[in-house]
Order: structure tokens, then C-alpha cells, then sequence
């Protein structure tokens, strides 16, 4: 029997590194675990979708799509974060970090 190491798989059945389908494939999974925090997030403070809707001025449908990933942009993220009283950072190699939410000076 022959074990494949989870790179393998990933590089023979979504694509490998470099390749549109993979970069689709990582980003997806990226805004996934991003909507994922929010909605742990959300359900620390004791919140609705509807209360944390009103909070950030969207309809609870829209703070389902977060949740689960879609309709993700900075702008969306920075005020769900403030909305919650969170704070995030935000690095790019070789620049200076930003500090995105509650506090934050954009």
C-alpha cells in the first residue's frame, strides 16, 4: 500500500502551487477559516447574525455570507472586527503591518 502525503493529493486532484485552480483553491480556504473566527467570534460576544447585522449596518443574510467565507474584502473584515470590539494585523512581506479594527487608525 502506498501513503500519499497531503501536498501530493492536493497537487494531483486541485492543482499544484502556482497554478490558478490551486491559488482559487488556497484563497477559498483562507476566507473560509477567516468567516470561521467571525462567526466563533460573534458567538463569544453572544451575539445574532441580526444583532451583529444591525451593529455593522447589514441585513443578517449578509453576516451569513462573511461567515461562511464569501463576500470578504478588507473594508467588510475592519468592520465586522470594530463591530465586535477585535482587533486584527495585517503583514505584507516587506511592509510595514497594519493594524485593522477597534482602535485602529485607517
Amino acid at each position: 500500500m502506498k501513503f500519499y502525503t497531503l501536498e501530493e493529493m492536493t497537487d494531483k486532484h486541485i492543482g499544484k502551487r502556482g497554478t490558478p485552480e490551486r491559488e482559487n483553491f488556497e484563497a477559498e480556504v483562507e476566507a473560509a477559516l477567516i468567516g470561521a473566527s467571525i462567526k466563533e467570534a460573534r458567538k463569544a460576544k453572544n451575539l445574532t447574525q441580526k444583532e451583529l447585522g444591525d451593529r455593522v449596518g447589514v441585513q443578517s443574510a449578509q453576516i451569513s455570507k462573511i461567515e461562511s467565507g464569501r463576500n470578504l474584502t478588507i473594508s467588510t473584515i475592519v468592520r465586522v472586527l470594530k463591530a465586535l470590539g477585535l482587533s486584527a494585523d495585517f503583514s505584507i512581506q516587506g511592509l510595514k503591518p497594519i493594524h485593522l479594527g477597534a482602535g485602529s487608525k485607517l
